[in-house]
């Protein structure tokens, strides 16, 4: 039988290949009916090709194969496309929404996805565990997936259809992503507000590799009027046990370090043990099994979101007031504030219509040649893993940007993303393991998605009255967080 190729019909009275003339991806049904009749005109059995005929078949093959997924073949806006970007952008333009029932309030703050060892009655199974931190103290463990055999206690949270509504998509291709569930006792009611969770950046793009499943989750608290922030460690070290390790979820976390100030975020850096931790007065190191903390940045403006680099020396510092810095942890231990080199930094700031030049002090081992400037607070930054140098940038004020920290003298943006809604929120951006999307949602309570290379806006629509303000990707889909409740997004890539 001879093969199916993306964009052709096989003519077997003609005994060779014709293009379907529209548009690849989303043909027109008009278009898709008539390939369907000359589809129809097949006979049962085709006319074989002559033997003479096969070499010359096989290299019509390769080339169109080649043509339609390796090459610019699809004409779109008249210009040349690749026809695995575009399917992909297509795919993400249509995602599939659901929301779970009884998770009001527990992911607004930060969300995480794992693979990890659970021990079930059945033996030692590997499974998907949700961690949730929400805005009112609460820390949560979820199984998630295929839980039915054995979620006898504790709360199972169903999903429910959100997108599409549409009765005529609405088929069994519309798979369900499962229940999720807790068991009793996998809720630990932290001191203060929970900031921040964090895994090692490494494990989301690892996750079929038994040996990447992380030692260690840190859980940050932003602390109270009356006492600061504290930085925990829970211990992924050792199975979960189905009814006991699981359920037993604070025997699993400790404090490890305490703060007299506001602690806003944190990095993880699995090789040497250490997490980096953002604060209402600069940032610091601590030693993930001795607790050690060592400043390596002081600084009058608050440092609300960081990331290691790849190489676990330098640190980007996301300041309240829109400064981007880049520290290196190789200093020397100082723990006294005179100690730190002082540098005086320039950024824009925006009174009215008025764009003013100023300045503010910072002390540590900042690069200078690597400082860059946004004009409202920083929300969220995100390096890519494929580019070191290339990192997303979300302000307060809307703005977001991908930036390349190498070319701050000529500007440094690479490309700018509109539609973003913000005025003073807090807001994760959630960038897809392939590296080619990522999402946000807005204070419009809108989810967007964007191309990251075109900028193009690929997604945009309100399916939940509350901001998505957390966002966990994972392959094939994404965790999102909401006062409202949690919502899983798949876009069948």
């Amino acid at each position: 039988m001879p093969q199916d190729l993306p964009g052709f019909y096989y003519d077997a009275e003609k005994n060779r290949y014709f293009p379907i003339k529209s548009p690849i991806p989303g043909s027109s049904s008009r278009n898709s009916s008539s390939a369907s009749t000359s589809a129809q005109k097949l006979p049962a059995k085709p006319i074989k090709a002559k033997s003479g005929d096969r070499g010359i078949a096989a290299k019509v093959v390769k080339m169109l194969h080649k043509r339609e997924l390796s090459g610019n073949s699809i004409t779109s806006n008249k210009k040349k496309v690749n026809f695995q970007d575009q399917y992909q952008k297509l795919q993400t333009s249509k995602p599939i929404i659901w929301k779970y029932q009884g998770t009001q309030r527990i992911a607004d703050a930060a969300l995480e996805h794992i693979r990890l060892n659970l021990q079930t009655p059945d033996g030692l199974t590997e499974t998907d565990i949700l961690l949730t931190g929400g805005l009112n103290g609460t820390f949560c463990c979820y199984e998630v997936g295929s839980v039915e055999h054995h979620a006898i206690n504790g709360l199972q949270c169903m999903p429910d259809l959100v997108k599409p509504l549409n009765t005529e998509k609405e088929t069994s291709s519309l798979k369900s992503p499962g229940l999720i569930w807790r068991p009793i006792g996998a809720l630990v009611q932290m001191p203060s507000n929970v900031s921040c969770i964090k895994t090692p950046r490494n494990h989301h793009y690892q996750a079929t590799d038994a040996d990447s499943s992380p030692s260690h989750a840190l859980i940050t608290t932003l602390g109270s009027e009356t006492s600061g922030g504290s930085v925990y460690s829970m211990n992924l070290k050792e199975p979960l046990e189905y009814g006991l390790g699981v359920a037993m979820l604070s025997q699993r976390i400790d404090e490890i370090s305490r703060f007299k100030s506001t602690v806003w975020t944190a990095d993880f850096n699995s090789n040497k043990h250490q997490a980096v931790i953002g604060t209402n007065i600069g940032a610091a190191l601590v030693h993930i099994e001795s607790g050690k903390k060592t400043w390596i940045c002081r600084s009058k403006s608050d440092v609300l979101c960081l990331q290691f680099d790849s190489s676990g020396n330098n640190v980007l510092c996301g300041l309240r007031n829109g400064g981007i810095v880049t520290v290196d942890t190789r200093q020397k231990p100082q723990n006294l504030q005179d100690q730190f080199p002082r540098h005086r930094i320039s950024f824009s700031s925006t009174k009215g219509q008025k764009h003013e030049k100023q300045w503010f002090e910072i002390r540590g081992n900042v690069h200078h040649n690597k400082t860059i400037s946004m004009p409202s607070s920083i929300s969220c930054l995100s390096r890519l893993k494929t580019y070191d140098d290339y990192f997303l940038a979300s302000s307060m004020d809307g703005t977001v940007r991908l930036y390349d920290c190498r070319l701050r003298e000529k500007g440094a943006v690479l490309q700018f993303y509109e539609g973003h809604v913000n005025s003073h929120t807090r807001i994760q951006i959630g960038v897809d393991p392939s590296e080619r999307f990522f999402m946000s949602g807005g204070e419009d309570c809108c989810l967007r998605v964007w191309s990251i290379k075109s900028g193009e806006m690929l997604y945009e629509d309100k399916f939940m009255d509350s901001v998505a303000s957390s966002v966990c990707n994972r392959f094939g889909g994404a965790w999102l967080g909401s006062q409202e409740g949690l919502f899983y997004m798949n876009n069948n890539l």
